[in-house]
């Protein structure tokens, strides 16, 4: 089952530190960008990492595959995708009648690029009679070569729905390493790639982070190292953690382990909380500089000049659309 995700109110936000664009540029843009939605027939959809001022002028934010699903559920002719590109395709791919917009074509994923079609197919021919599940972070044509995709909070239900004992689990093989603890009756071979921005993430910083606030509840990204992993009270996806603050009521403070961005939701709906990046260094090493490559500016840009346009070819379109609706059908406790 996938969370919707979660339509936003707050029209005008305050900026990251370092910004470029004063509070009144920042509201002229979401007035402007406002103005262009309704004429150009377009939804905005931004991922949690994203800059506050990109997400509150979103429509909705939240995890890539479930913005791509809420597109399908809006009428809006054209879709604005503030995230990376793999989450412009899986749009795409899910929204083939749409129009895909990338704010900026530079803004891509060191994850989804550990993996090519090339490398999977290597892969595949090495273990011919496993499962090939990979996750929701990788490019259409990775996708395409795949049996079924998976994010991060569904990625146990899909591996345990297969009927095959043996998986191929790509890209990431810490989140792949989180999985086969929970499914321990499937082999599970994981691919060598990660995520940087949880993979440099170790126990010895959240150690220090819990030792200053030992009251506090850690919650983890699954994409995080076996270490840190082990010290969470939640392990669960950026959308989860949303949830999961609601879970320890009498908590005040939170140990965040992902990338920073999604402090701006978690303070959006628990004000009266206080949340710490793991690393204890905000906008340090819990960054990805790819999330942070898309403002208001090339947002309005995209809306009024309609760049940058993404596209899937229509044979690996199929065979990615195959493995996502796949995933789509599997029921969260499968």
């Amino acid at each position: 089952m996938t969370v919707p995700a979660q339509p936003m109110h707050d029209p005008v936000a305050a900026p990251l530190a370092g910004s470029e664009l004063d509070p009144a540029q920042i509201r002229d843009l979401t007035q402007e960008i406002a103005a262009l939605k309704k004429e150009k027939d377009a939804v905005i959809l931004a991922h949690n990492y994203q800059v506050p001022e990109v997400q509150s002028v979103a429509d909705f934010v939240g995890d890539s595959l479930q913005l791509s699903i809420q597109a399908q559920r809006v009428p809006a002719s054209t879709i604005v995708f503030c995230g990376v590109h793999f989450m412009a395709e899986s749009a795409k791919v899910l929204n083939p009648t749409k129009k895909v917009l990338l704010p900026n074509l530079s803004a891509g994923c060191s994850l989804a690029d550990s993996i090519t079609a090339e490398s999977l197919e290597d892969w595949k021919a090495r273990y011919p009679d496993h499962a090939v599940v990979t996750y929701v972070n990788s490019s259409a044509e990775v996708k395409a070569l795949s049996d079924i995709c998976c994010t991060s909070a569904n990625a146990a239900s899909v591996v345990r729905s297969l009927p095959q004992k043996k998986i191929l689990f790509t890209p990431d093989k810490n989140l792949a390493r989180w999985v086969a603890s929970k499914v321990p009756e499937k082999e599970v071979v994981a691919y060598d790639g990660c995520c940087p921005v949880h993979d440099v993430l170790r126990a010895s910083s959240v150690g220090r982070v819990k030792h200053d606030n030992p009251r506090a509840v850690i919650i983890a990204h699954p994409e995080c190292r076996e270490d840190v992993v082990k010290m969470a009270d939640e392990v669960c996806s950026t959308t989860a953690m949303l949830g999961a603050v609601k879970r320890f009521p009498s908590a005040h403070t939170f140990i965040v382990a992902t990338e920073h961005g999604i402090v701006h939701q978690l303070k959006l709906r628990y004000p009266d909380k206080e949340f710490i990046i793991a690393d204890g260094c905000i906008g340090c090493r819990m960054h990805c500089p790819y999330m942070k490559m898309i403002d208001l500016v090339m947002v309005r840009d995209a809306l009024v000049r309609g760049k940058h346009e993404v596209d899937v070819p229509a044979d690996v379109a199929a065979g990615a659309r195959r493995a996502l609706e796949r995933m789509i059908a599997v029921p969260r406790d499968a």
